[in-house]
């Protein structure tokens, strides 16, 4: 049964339920696997609710029987429940205790089972080192097991890390071990799954061909079986590798056969993801209202069970794929959405990190309060003493004042010491909080502040002027990474770190040491100048451009190159002959919008809001609304500044449309 439920739960889960009724006259052991399996079947099915009381029931049982092996099992049953609701933090946490109760027993399959999870939840965390250890170690605890299903479990869970890894020689290594760890159970379940496990080693490693047969094969296989799930989930696979290949007719029609089956098996998840395959197929043959209503019903999934990071990939994909059929609007709505999702979850990880400082502190706080206190005690226990010792021996009286001095002057000292230590503490605080730890910028946050601290001129007041009577302003400058994303699915997150480090070091270099250069947020920088001549603003833009594009990092003996885009304008705006500037909130977010344009129209160039026309005829809320519209209505004033054209721009980049921008807003310099 626990095999069944693997790729057919609904029938494993029947079959569970008709040995409940046994389950009194058994041991307590097999009592607390059937819990586990009626647990797991569940959540395999997406019966999450039902699932989590089955689980929390196996740990009573085994607290109750003080059995570490049942508690395990049960902790083991509730972190995979977690992790499908999407709970990854809480389900980490219950692994790694799982496998410290389990491997103090001698039930061997479930110090397989607990070592797996907790590598697992290691490479999660990025910590490969550790989650190769658990997992090697796994297989080792497998090997003179008489039942091969441990060993093959602990093999595939290898396989696929080895995949994580780019290791790819060492997983296929493992992957032919288990493939005759496979045939020896005769088990058409377990080959299945090696072939699912082929097939991410063969597409990650641009084994193309055999990606498509280890597919093609698995689902055969899973026919057979009738498995189901896994029967969608290889089916929108092979969507996924047609879709590649640019064949959208095929990525269709398998789309379209796993959202059939999703929908029969109830597999929410593979079924939103079928969708999404189905959009991309349709915008892809130009059918674009269907695209964007099978891409929108696919993201209603994401949005329904609050996965913030896959809603916001997929959000990527759709704007890059609105932006291939020149829907440059829609692109741009689905980078928006894209782009408040990244805001929410940088915030919350900014938050994250704020209270696990605020916490270290109020710990050691806590910590130098006892130890205070417990030398208090002992003060006065001293004292006490001493009093005693005054009624029975009066010459010694000197000498225990003398002794007493030493001792408040130690503890002054020590008071002293730790107050001067508190205020370190409190000074690193503020520094860590001010500064992205990655690119040492100033973080959004200190921006903030800084900003609600200055007092914008009034509309009225003369401008400033330099001794050549050139017009002196503020700049703000917003860019962000033409094709970050792509830096990180080639060369791994460490290779997008990198990139990262050295555009902020660029800017160090193109700009002055009086501007302000903020880590804005993922790969989003933000630059404000105080004091420059207006008409230097777009040189500012074209060195920017330039400095980043003329450098390239070398990362595993790979040269990555980059581009920017960037939005940009003076500082303050504003509207109309008579009105009041914008607020630097609004300001930031029309360079943002400028950005986006930038974004929109080509990618490598920045777009630039001098100010505002006939404003009278117009309102700020409309010109915030389209800029690009008002733009072209000729109320905002634009300049754009062209990077320099790179030596063969990619296939999939779409050519820029210059040609629709009003002629008399545009001020193209020769780069």
């Amino acid at each position: 049964m626990r095999e069944q439920s693997r790729y057919a739960p609904d029938q494993a889960l029947a079959r569970l339920l008709k040995l409940q009724g046994e389950a009194p006259n058994e041991t307590a052991a097999t009592r607390a696997e059937l819990l586990s399996q009626l647990s797991i079947a569940r959540m395999r099915l997406g019966q999450n609710e039902a699932a989590m009381p089955l689980a929390d029931e196996v740990i009573a049982f085994g607290r109750q029987q003080r059995n570490d092996a049942i508690l395990a099992k049960g902790l083991l049953s509730k972190a995979y429940v977690l992790f499908a609701m999407n709970d990854v933090k809480a389900a980490r946490l219950l692994a790694f205790e799982s496998d410290r109760l389990a491997q103090a027993g001698d039930d061997v399959p479930l110090r397989v089972l607990t070592r797996l999870a907790a590598g697992q939840a290691f490479a999660e965390q990025g910590n490969f080192p550790a989650a190769l250890a658990k997992m090697q170690k796994a297989v080792d605890l497998a090997r003179p097991l008489d039942d091969l299903v441990p060993l093959a479990a602990a093999l595939n869970a290898l396989a696929r890390l080895y995949n994580q890894m780019k290791e790819y020689d060492k997983g296929f290594a493992v992957l032919d071990e288990l493939v005759v760890v496979a045939a020896k159970l005769q088990s058409p379940s377990r080959l299945a799954t090696a072939k699912s496990t082929e097939y991410g080693l063969a597409i990650d490693s641009h084994q193309t061909k055999r990606a498509l047969r280890a597919l093609q094969d698995g689902l055969a296989l899973e026919r057979k079986l009738g498995a189901q799930r896994m029967i969608a989930v290889t089916l929108v696979n092979l969507s996924d590798n047609y879709l590649k290949e640019r064949d959208y007719p095929r990525a269709l029609q398998f789309a379209n056969e796993s959202l059939q089956v999703s929908r029969q098996s109830k597999d929410s998840a593979t079924e939103a993801t079928a969708l999404i395959n189905i959009g991309q197929s349709h915008l892809g043959m130009g059918r674009v209202a269907d695209g964007k209503r099978s891409f929108e019903a696919g993201l209603a999934f994401y949005e329904r069970a609050n996965n913030q990071p896959e809603l916001q990939m997929v959000l990527i994909e759709y704007g890059m794929a609105l932006e291939n059929v020149g829907d440059l609007r829609g692109a741009v709505e689905a980078y928006h959405r894209e782009r408040g999702i990244s805001n929410q979850l940088f915030e919350r990880e900014r938050q994250q990190a704020v209270l696990e400082l605020q916490e270290k502190y109020e710990t050691e706080k806590k910590q130098r309060q006892i130890e205070l206190l417990s030398r208090e005690n002992q003060v006065k226990g001293a004292e006490l003493d001493n009093r005693r010792l005054q009624q029975r021996v009066w010459w010694l009286l000197a000498v225990v004042f003398a002794l007493a001095a030493v001792i408040v002057g130690l503890l002054y000292r020590k008071v002293r010491n730790a107050n001067a230590q508190l205020e370190v503490k409190n000074l690193e605080l503020k520094a860590q909080s001010a500064l992205d730890p990655l690119t040492s910028l100033y973080n959004r946050r200190h921006f903030q502040d800084f900003m609600r601290s200055q007092h914008l001129p009034a509309a009225h007041q003369p401008e400033l002027r330099n001794a050549h009577g050139d017009d002196i302003v503020g700049a703000l400058f917003l860019l962000d990474v033409d094709h970050f994303k792509h830096v990180n699915d080639t060369y791994g997150h460490a290779a997008g770190d990198a990139v990262l480090k050295m555009i902020a070091e660029h800017l160090r270099i193109a700009l002055r040491e009086t501007d302000m250069i903020v880590r804005w947020g993922g790969e989003e920088f933000l630059a404000f100048l105080p004091a420059i001549p207006r008409h230097g603003i777009d040189e500012v833009a074209r060195r920017i451009l330039s400095n980043i594009s003329a450098q390239a990092i070398v990362y595993q003996e790979r040269a990555i190159s980059v581009n920017v885009s960037i939005g940009f304008a003076p500082f303050p705006l504003v509207p109309g002959a008579d009105g009041a500037p914008l607020s630097w909130e609004r300001a930031v977010n029309l360079v943002d919008m400028a950005l986006y344009l930038a974004k929109a129209h080509g990618r490598n160039r920045a777009y630039g809001v001098r100010g505002f026309h006939n404003f009278e005829k117009t309102s700020m809320e409309a010109v915030e609304q389209d800029l690009e519209s008002a733009w072209r209505a000729g109320y905002v004033d634009m300049n754009v500044v062209l990077g320099a054209a790179p030596d063969s721009a990619p296939a999939d980049k779409p050519a820029p449309d210059e040609a629709a921008a009003p002629t008399a807003a545009l001020h193209t310099a020769t780069v």
